[in-house]
């Protein structure tokens, strides 16, 4: 029978080795089998014949039996000889309660952590082999990721027991806090970068302590986190910590100061902070190099316990604002965390209307990240203006309704001295802003109202329909166009209507919508002379293209104020289907030149277009050797953008001349020598009958490189 020390070992083969991938459905295999192993394992523990015969038929008739076989391995690695047993329990430790997964290289760095040492011995740092040879097998690494990982989510599942590893956040804190004050650790530069390699645990401990010192702390533990606090405006662990914490404000790394108070209040760790505030000399309302007190950090992190106990003291100031006037009240709206909110709005001196300095209060804070329920605090507030706009003279409403917060949106239209219809400094109201984002719920709410201009438009005229069709919100475009208010074709200020935008975008569900109103000119040009035909025809929108060329009042040959048709455009993008589709019809000109003579075939050729290139010579109606302004052809371009492919097209034609000078007597040849492109100078000797310029050709550089290539 193969045991699980087999098994154990013919999986790390497969995960380690380099053809990993072709072995993932092996891997699954073999963790399926690790677990039957080990279920064998202890049938064959028990001691009797009665007792094995009772483990098999439960395994039958139930399935496997997981906790038992979590139970048996464990008491297989405590039983294990010597320090095996120690470090193969800790091993299951760090990676069932880490905050994070960790890398192998990490791990065995923590694994040497001694707490009843001062620095770190690397003699006590475990190879890998002996550290997944510990736990017997049930943990393996990613190849990929180099991270180490339990063998099947039901593991995570029991390890995570409170029974199973009692105390696993008191050692792992501890852990991390004695690595943080060894003497090689406090020795680095603050405003350093350290090397990884080096140090693989130091940013796992200076990021993760607190989280794991907040759910178990021991005197022990408390007595080295108040030893790195002390010295947290120096320490490198503060530096990494402060980089991760997730705000917007600058900090000079040159004039890092980051007290320890703060420190335990971003964490939350009531004991800490407690200790610390009995501190002579105890700087509650200093302010850090990001400028945010010890209250405002525990604020911002919804640490209720913290905000608690400082709020106690009375020389606490609870409204003190950071460098950009976010108060900590601002904070805990912004987040969302309700009982500190509550916390704060007992005290007389925390203004619960005080902007920041973009003039967003903390209702327009927590109305633009949808939580409700601060909201209903703030709102019940006499004090707090609910329709108080930020510079930019947008509203908590309009915050809400942009970002889709209907709850939201329905707490502040219940109340009168709102302003369902107040635009912003662009003009776009709430609806406008819901209609962008496709918000159909809150589209819904405010076209309810009387007092909201379903049609009002923004400063440079884009209605809440022209808005939702540019980005194909079919549902919000059903409800606006159910409205007699909107007018279904209203353009901007380039007199680019609704349907013209979705037409460039190519949103055919709403281009259906819009057609089927028989107050949408299908045809109407914006300022350019652009119509939705072309505009969809440019971006090559095949089935916009279909729909419009389907109706009898659109123009497919409508140039734009330059000249440039439908076929134009899209023959110089290159839209083969939507050059297939407008050459199908009769009333095209396939060789309609632009203002500049510029024919489809000229565009198609310089883009070196070979499908569009195929098409149009393809009819008899295309002059495949027409010149533009300059005289030249469509081989002189594509001569000169080194296009082979439509060079050798275009040669292979009776009606091309492949000497045809421009009108400063360059020809193709000389184009295409101009510009180096070999293929082409051979294909083009291999036709002209006379050398290829008959200007600026003698004694020039060029005429070298030519005779150079002659045979």
């Amino acid at each position: 029978m193969i045991s699980w020390e087999q098994c154990w070992k013919g999986l790390q083969k497969c995960e380690q080795g380099k053809l990993h991938y072709k072995f993932v459905s092996l891997i699954d295999i073999l963790h399926r089998f690790l677990l039957i192993t080990l279920n064998i394992e202890a049938i064959l523990g028990e001691t009797s014949l009665a007792g094995r015969k009772k483990m098999l038929q439960k395994a039958a008739t139930t399935g496997v039996d997981l906790d038992n076989v979590y139970a048996q391995t464990l008491q297989q690695i405590r039983d294990q000889k010597g320090n095996r047993s120690k470090l193969g329990m800790e091993v299951l430790m760090w990676i069932s309660h880490a905050e994070r997964p960790l890398r192998i290289d990490e791990l065995c760095h923590a694994l040497a952590v001694d707490m009843e040492s001062t620095d770190l011995d690397r003699e006590n740092i475990p190879p890998q082999d002996t550290v997944l040879g510990s736990c017997l097998g049930l943990a393996v690494v990613d190849p990929e990721t180099s991270t180490i990982r339990l063998i099947h989510y039901t593991l995570q599942e029991y390890l995570s027991r409170p029974c199973i590893l009692p105390d696993a956040h008191k050692t792992l804190g501890q852990k991390c806090l004695t690595y943080l004050n060894y003497n090689s650790v406090r020795g680095l530069p603050a405003n350093g970068v350290p090397n990884r390699g080096d140090m693989p645990f130091l940013e796992y401990s200076s990021l993760c302590w607190g989280s794991h010192a907040k759910i178990g702390l021991s005197d022990q533990a408390k007595s080295l986190a108040l030893e790195l606090l002390n010295q947290s405006s120096n320490h490198i662990s503060a530096t990494l910590l402060l980089s991760q914490a997730g705000t917007s404000h600058s900090c000079s790394l040159a004039q890092h100061v980051w007290p320890g108070l703060h420190c335990a209040a971003y964490f939350g760790i009531v004991e800490v902070v407690a200790a610390w505030t009995k501190v002579t000399g105890c700087a509650i309302n200093q302010r850090d190099c990001v400028g945010f007190t010890a209250l405002m950090w525990a604020a911002r992190q919804g640490n209720e316990g913290v905000v608690r106990l400082l709020l106690m003291r009375n020389n606490v100031n609870p409204d003190k604002p950071s460098n950009e006037g976010e108060t900590p009240l601002w904070w805990a709206s912004q987040n969302g965390h309700e009982g500190v909110v509550k916390l704060l709005l007992t005290q007389k001196k925390a203004n619960p209307d005080k902007s920041n300095d973009d003039s967003k209060t903390p209702l327009w804070a927590a109305s633009r990240n949808g939580h409700e329920g601060v909201v209903k605090l703030l709102l019940a507030r006499n004090d707090v203006n609910p329709d108080k706009p930020n510079e930019q003279i947008i509203t908590p409403l309009s915050c809400a309704a942009g970002q889709g917060h209907e709850g939201v949106v329905k707490l502040l239209l219940a109340r009168s001295d709102v302003k369902p219809d107040k635009p912003n400094v662009g003009g776009e109201t709430p609806l406008w802003r819901a209609s962008n984002r496709g918000h159909e719920g809150v589209v819904e709410l405010l076209l309810a109202r009387d007092d909201v201009d379903p049609d009002k438009p923004t400063n440079d005229g884009r209605t809440p329909l022209w808005q939702a069709s540019f980005h194909g919100r079919e549902g919000v475009v059903k409800l606006l166009l159910a409205r007699n208010e909107v007018n279904p074709d209203k353009p901007n200020e380039k007199i680019t209507t609704p349907l013209s935008c979705a037409a460039g975008q190519g949103h055919e569900g709403v281009v259906k919508l819009l057609l089927a109103r028989s107050d949408v000119k299908p045809d109407k040009p914006n300022v350019g002379g652009e119509t939705p035909l072309w505009r969809a025809s440019n971006r090559g929108h095949e089935g916009v293209v279909e729909l419009l060329l389907a109706r009898d009042d659109v123009d497919p040959d409508k140039p734009t104020n330059d000249g440039r048709t439908p076929l134009w455009q899209a023959s110089f993008h290159g839209r083969e289907v939507v050059v297939k589709l407008l050459l199908a019809r009769n009333d095209v000109n396939p060789d309609k030149p632009n203002e500049k003579i510029i024919t489809p075939l000229s565009c198609a050729a310089g883009q070196g277009h070979e499908g569009v290139v195929k098409l149009l010579l393809a009819r008899n109606d295309v002059k495949p050797d027409k010149r533009n302004v300059g005289g030249k052809t469509p081989l002189w371009l594509a001569s000169n953008r080194g296009h082979e492919g439509v060079v050798q097209i275009l040669l292979a034609r009776n009606d091309v001349n492949p000497d045809e000078p421009n009108d400063k007597g360059e020809t193709p040849l000389w184009a295409a020598s101009h510009k180096k492109h070999e293929g082409v100078v051979n294909l083009l000797k291999q036709r002209c009958q006379s050398r290829p310029a008959k200007k600026r050709w003698r004694n020039t550089t060029l005429a070298r490189f030519f005779t150079d290539m002659s045979p």
